[in-house]
């Protein structure tokens, strides 16, 4: 949890500057129509394991262990290679 502080202050930071609706407005043409995740989201979840120390995409399986804390996170086959 200690280590994951940081990336809760991140995370709260990019929601007060407005970064993730930047995110998502910004790749809004690559949402398709029945999809679940949004890819400014999963983007930003990316983001967020490697700060975290993650060096593959299944890393931000550390993200998905708080859902409380980072919101619903894509499973590694969803988010892009």
């Amino acid at each position: 949890m200690v280590s994951q502080a940081g990336a809760v202050l991140l995370l709260e930071t990019v929601r007060k500057i407005g970064l993730d609706q930047a995110i998502t407005a910004q790749l809004a043409s690559w949402r398709k129509p029945r999809t679940v995740h949004d890819p400014g989201k999963v983007l930003l979840d990316l983001a967020l394991a490697v700060v975290l120390g993650g060096d593959c995409l299944a890393d931000v399986a550390m993200l998905r262990c708080e859902p409380a804390v980072f919101g619903l996170v894509a499973s590694d086959p969803t988010s892009p290679v």
